[in-house]
């Protein structure tokens, strides 16, 4: 069989169209499970810490529910990444496309993975705090944004990785 020049990413055949949706729907699985995972190990931390605290400062309970909730935002960001992204799935979709939501979904997994994670421990570290009579709760806020913020950054590449899409 004499070879072709052919150039796999102009050319558009049944095994390509699959393999660009196996790299798509392997690309939103990392993204909305890492997302999550982050969300719940950040979430749990901080409700761990509460219950702790809560029994020290029973009235502080509001500004636990505000710090252990705080790493849930992950877990938001890879669900609105899958939205973002939905609309190039399809029978049609390129290879490049493909490899696109895979890329994106695994750099905004892994942010809210981790960010997750972290921030959950930070919050973790105030409602301890606030629980033994230190008043820090709006520096623990403070703090806590900077793991979010590169979620946050993770999620706007995301975007930009729509628009070369």
């Amino acid at each position: 069989m004499p070879l072709r020049n052919i150039n796999p990413l102009k050319t558009h055949t049944m095994e390509t169209a699959n393999l660009a949706l196996i790299l798509a729907f392997v690309g939103f699985g990392i993204l909305i499970a890492l997302a999550g995972t982050g969300s719940i190990m950040g979430t749990a931390a901080g409700a761990m810490a509460t219950v702790g605290a809560v029994k020290k400062r029973p009235d502080a309970f509001g500004s636990f529910i505000v710090l252990s909730a705080l790493p849930g935002t992950q877990g938001l960001y890879g669900f609105a990444g899958f939205f973002i992204l939905q609309e190039f799935v399809g029978p049609e979709m390129t290879l490049l496309q493909g490899a696109g939501i895979l890329g994106g979904g695994i750099a905004l997994g892994l942010a809210g993975l981790f960010s997750g994670i972290y921030q959950g421990k930070v919050c973790a570290s105030g409602i301890d705090a606030i629980g033994s009579g230190n008043d820090v709760f709006g520096r623990t806020l403070i703090l806590a944004v900077f793991p979010e913020l590169y979620a946050i950054i993770a999620f706007a590449a995301l975007f930009l990785i729509r628009g070369i899409l």
